[in-house]
C-alpha cells in the first residue's frame, strides 16, 4: 500500500533538523528503500503492508541517525487522493490545511471539539481516523495542529491543502 507520512516540526535543511538524507535512510532503515521525501517539511511518501511498523522503526532510526527525535504520522495515499478530489476545487484553499494525528476519529460536530476549534479561529471541516481538515478564518494562519492537538491530546503535523494538492499531482498519477 502507498503510505503518506507527515514528520513534526521539520524542516529540512535547517540546524537542528534531520536531513534527508537521514530521512530517506531511516526509512530504508525500516524496510522502505525507495521512500520519496516531499518538499522540505518532512512529507513523505513510502509503500509498505505494514505501515504502523515502518514508521516505529523510521523514527528511531531517524532520531539515532540525526540526533533529532520527532514524532511521524501516516495515512493511506488514497486518503489524501480523496480529500484533494473532494476539496481541491474549494474557494480559499490556502485556508484549509489537513492534518495527521494520533488521536482516533474526531466528531466534527462534537460541541466540544466545534469550540476549540472556534477558540482558535479555525473550524473542522472533515476528519477520519487519524487526521482531519481544518479550515482558518484568516488567510495566511495556520492553526490546525495545535486545534488538533487540544481535541484529541495527542501530537499532530498538518499541511496546507496546497501542498496536499501538489503532493497527490506528483504521486498520485498512478495510485
Amino acid at each position: 500500500m502507498r503510505c503518506v507520512a507527515f514528520m513534526r516540526n521539520v524542516n529540512q535543511g535547517q540546524h537542528g533538523h534531520p536531513s534527508s538524507d537521514d530521512i530517506r535512510a531511516g526509512f530504508a532503515d525500516a524496510g522502505c528503500p525507495d521512500a520519496v521525501t516531499f518538499q522540505s517539511n518532512g512529507t513523505i511518501l513510502f509503500e509498505s503492508d505494514a505501515a504502523a511498523k515502518v514508521i516505529a522503526k523510521a523514527e528511531a532510526s531517524i532520531a539515532a541517525r540525526s540526533g533529532y527525535a520527532r514524532e511521524i504520522y501516516w495515512t493511506p495515499l488514497d486518503t489524501l487522493v480523496e480529500v484533494a478530489s473532494r476539496y481541491g476545487a474549494v474557494r480559499d484553499p490556502r485556508r484549509f490545511e489537513f492534518a495527521l494525528h494520533g488521536g482516533g476519529t474526531i466528531d466534527t460536530n462534537d460541541a466540544d471539539a466545534t469550540a476549540e476549534a472556534d477558540r482558535n479561529r479555525c473550524e473542522l471541516v472533515d476528519s477520519g481516523r487519524g487526521w482531519a481538515l481544518v479550515r482558518n478564518k484568516i488567510e495566511g494562519e495556520g492553526h490546525a495542529t495545535p486545534t488538533i492537538e487540544s481535541i484529541t491530546g495527542t501530537r499532530a503535523s498538518a499541511r496546507g491543502l496546497p501542498t496536499v494538492e501538489r503532493f497527490v499531482a506528483r504521486f498520485a498519477r498512478d495510485a
